[in-house]
């Protein structure tokens, strides 16, 4: 695989119910958001792409089992990857089983133009409560927030907010952590507070409501790059406005 630098997406959602179809849904928004890309490789022990004959049949077998398997593009030198797995309600905000997909594109010119597609694609298909998509050396630092010390408590970077753990946090409609696209669900946004039009006005100029009546809302115009002095401010001050996330504030 390459070491180019990449987008790395998560998103969070009901615990799947059997074969319910979530899985193949956010499969093909995927492919339909990056036109020519087909998901239909998975990789074997030796880490090398192996085509999947029977795509569907494969995914709703493993939906059964609360799971979506690594598929790939099969491309080793433009490596995208999807997956996903449960996440048991002793690791889940509100003590509710979860669904998390997780996916990795190449970060260049086609992918950040689709990339709130993409996101959208992911949400809409999986029915999700919220998500995001950072590039990986943001993803990083904000990470950081999260991940508990040897010593106790988590030891964030850049002067960033420390977050709760996800079983922790009260309610899965409220995010875990920001990123440089979020989607927040109608449910999740009315639990942050968002949109405030007296407060959120430079957000909504980078905000958009989706088809399922949630919220793609971006904080740069250029993916987030902490180095940049003015996307560090940027997600601070994100973290100032929506004290909920990352149960920091309980009402």
């Amino acid at each position: 695989m390459t070491t180019r630098k990449r987008l790395e997406l998560n998103v969070y959602a009901p615990a799947l119910v059997r074969d319910d179809g979530r899985t193949l849904a956010v499969v093909r928004g995927v492919e339909l958001a990056l036109p020519g890309l087909r998901l239909e490789w998975e990789i074997d022990k030796e880490g090398r792409p192996v085509e999947v004959p029977q795509r569907e049949a494969w995914l709703a077998e493993a939906a059964t089992r609360g799971k979506l398997p690594l598929l790939c593009n099969g491309d080793e030198r433009y490596p995208v990857t999807i997956s996903g797995l449960r996440r048991f309600a002793s690791a889940s905000a509100g003590g509710q089983p979860q669904f998390q997909v997780h996916a990795k594109l190449p970060l260049d010119t086609p992918v950040v133009t689709a990339a709130a597609d993409v996101l959208e694609a992911v949400t809409k298909g999986i029915h999700a409560y919220w998500g995001q998509a950072t590039p990986d050396g943001a993803a990083l630092d904000i990470a950081y927030q999260i991940a508990p010390t040897l010593e106790g408590p988590p030891s964030p970077r850049r002067g960033l907010p420390a977050l709760k753990l996800f079983q922790h946090i009260r309610s899965p409609e409220i995010p875990y952590y920001l990123g440089w696209l979020n989607y927040w669900s109608d449910a999740s946004a009315r639990a942050i507070g968002f949109p405030d039009p007296a407060r959120d006005t430079e957000l909504l100029s980078r905000s958009r409501r989706t088809a399922t009546g949630g919220w793609i809302v971006q904080l740069t115009e250029a993916p987030l790059d902490l180095d940049d002095p003015a996307h560090l401010e940027a997600l601070k001050r994100a973290y100032e406005r929506f004290p909920e996330i990352g149960g920091r504030e309980v009402p």
